[in-house]
């Protein structure tokens, strides 16, 4: 039974309309003004993006990839520190927001707090964003950060990848095309309730988090002329075989839940270690709202957990 901050939580986004006194909950349509979203999402988002004490947070804010080579302009985001750690590695973040908003702003609270708690720094990813920046904006984006990070001399095995939402499935798609290309793949890899299948197929019922209409919407903005089942756009129809350890959570009252589950047996008969924590009773990237839900601190638990685990058997392998 989910706690009763948890379940009040839930109501108050599923019935978030009524706040305004509307009848009926917001519903995203192609035709919605992105900037005005945007700025909607970023408020909110940020009421819970503030860095804890002992956090140094450093802009990077250049973006320029010459050909093959990779060099610290290639990297827009945040360097996310904590000051009295000895980091062992990084951790490479990718934001949620359906591949049209968010900003590593809006997850420095976040991000801050799993840096502290692993030891790594964090570098929190400001990827380009459709529609102005449609697939494979985001996905070149990613690969040049991870590529960057192994041009300043870190290696694969201290680097691991996560996100959430969007961003969890970026951060798979990303996995997927660093081995199709060779690229050593890092230690790990943590998914929040990613979105994994672009084609919203098991999606049903309402998302308390996500306005109604917005997967379709956003998912056609950002695939643009291409399918959304390929596999680089929606990793749940790609070959995941070779792919790092995963840990991969969602809670059962969310609309991805069915998708994450499948993919997570996918990726387990193709032999990848995958680690699937559902919370009963939560909602879209819950562990994001520590604030209000206290079922946080056991996942944020498990992750760090996770992170820290194969980090330090990178660290003996090597």
């Amino acid at each position: 039974m989910p706690s009763l901050r948890a379940r009040a939580f839930n109501f108050l986004l599923k019935h978030r309309h009524w706040l305004f006194l509307r009848a009926s909950r917001p519903r995203i349509e192609s035709t919605a003004r992105v900037a005005d979203l945007r700025r909607r999402g970023e408020w909110v988002a940020r009421l819970s993006s503030r860095a804890p004490s002992g956090v140094e947070v450093t802009r990077v804010d250049e973006a320029r990839v010459d050909e093959a080579r990779v060099d610290e302009a290639a990297v827009r985001g945040e360097w996310v520190r904590a000051r009295a750690s000895d980091s062992r590695g990084v951790l490479l973040y990718l934001h949620g927001g359906c591949y049209v908003m968010g900003s590593a702003a809006a997850r420095r609270g976040f991000v801050a707090g799993l840096a502290r708690a692993t030891g790594l720094d964090a570098l929190s990813l400001d990827y380009r964003l459709a529609p102005e920046s449609p697939f494979p904006a985001a996905l070149d984006d990613a690969i040049a950060a991870y590529e960057w990070l192994q041009a300043r001399g870190l290696s694969a095995s201290r680097v691991v990848l996560a996100g959430d939402s969007a961003g969890g499935g970026l951060c798979l798609a990303t996995l997927l095309a660093l081995r199709d290309r060779e690229i050593a793949l890092p230690a790990a890899a943590v998914a929040i309730s990613p979105w994994v299948d672009l084609t919203c197929a098991s999606h049903g019922g309402i998302d308390p988090v996500v306005a109604d209409g917005a997967w379709q919407v956003f998912g056609r903005a950002y695939a643009g002329p291409h399918a959304l089942d390929e596999p680089l756009i929606s990793p749940s129809f790609g070959d995941l075989t070779g792919l790092p350890p995963l840990h991969l959570s969602v809670g059962d009252d969310e609309v991805l839940l069915p998708e994450v589950q499948a993919l997570a047996t996918k990726a387990s008969a193709a032999g990848v270690d995958v680690a699937l924590r559902v919370e009963h009773g939560m909602v879209h990237t819950y562990p994001l709202f520590p604030r209000w839900i206290p079922e946080v601190s056991a996942t944020v638990a498990e992750i760090v957990g996770f992170i820290g685990r194969h980090v330090a058997r990178s660290e003996t392998a090597s």
